[in-house]
């Protein structure tokens, strides 16, 4: 499980950390396909999952009178958890008979769900395993185009591929947040390029400090609370 701690200034509806925390919990399901024969990268399994969070923020269903808005709504009224579990095959299928949104990347597929309540979760997603999404690259990521929003890894942590996709996830979240509406409409209509990248230790230490929207994590599983995961770095937020 991936949790993440906007702080009021970051979210939609301008709680204060107390305030989510005593708000009733929601997660959004992601899983992620990883067949034994043909495993995704582990950089576009990364890309295609922040490109899931911010399909299913800007979904009609999730705004308005959407049959998804209320969950939404919900889900970021309080902390932005999310989670990251597995699937092949006969599992795989089942959860795409899921009301949900496939995203795929070059390599990689990516289901996304509507979020539901912490011990709500639907029995097909309930029963995939959360561990085994360990990735490898088969060969070291290519520079991030120019003017492609870049969300930057620290470089000091070490996370498995579903970690990491949550994180990235959260960081892609805080950037669609922060963006002003024609920002983000030209985000959409482009098809939500950006790109996944480790930064430097000497960059990580700039970006922390640049004031881009910055991911904190809770500190449930594999690193210590308050750890700083993701820098969103998008052109229009320098």
């Amino acid at each position: 499980m991936s949790d993440a701690y906007p702080t009021p200034a970051d979210g939609p509806f301008r709680h204060t950390a107390e305030e989510r925390d005593r708000a009733p919990q929601f997660v959004l399901p992601m899983v992620v396909r990883i067949e034994k024969a043909a495993p995704p990268a582990r950089t576009d399994a990364l890309e295609t999952a922040a490109r899931a969070v911010l399909v299913i923020l800007s979904d009609a269903r999730s705004a308005g009178d959407g049959e998804w808005a209320e969950a939404v709504r919900d889900w970021q009224d309080a902390r932005i958890r999310k989670v990251v579990r597995r699937a092949r095959g006969a599992e795989w299928r089942r959860a795409e008979a899921l009301s949900g949104i496939t995203v795929t990347g070059k390599s990689a597929e990516v289901r996304v769900f509507p979020p539901v309540p912490l011990d709500g979760w639907p029995k097909d997603l309930a029963r995939l395993q959360v561990s085994g999404t360990d990735l490898d690259d088969p060969a070291a990521p290519d520079p991030a185009d120019p003017g492609v929003p870049v969300l930057w890894l620290n470089p000091d942590l070490e996370m498995s591929a579903g970690k990491a996709m949550a994180q990235a996830g959260h960081g892609a979240q805080l950037a669609w947040w922060e963006l002003p509406e024609p920002e983000r409409t030209a985000w959409r209509e482009a098809g939500f390029p950006l790109a996944v990248r480790t930064a430097a230790p000497e960059r990580w230490q700039e970006l922390t400090g640049s004031g881009l929207p910055l991911v904190r994590d809770a500190g449930f599983t594999e690193i210590a609370p308050g750890s700083c995961t993701v820098v969103a770095d998008h052109p229009a937020l320098r």
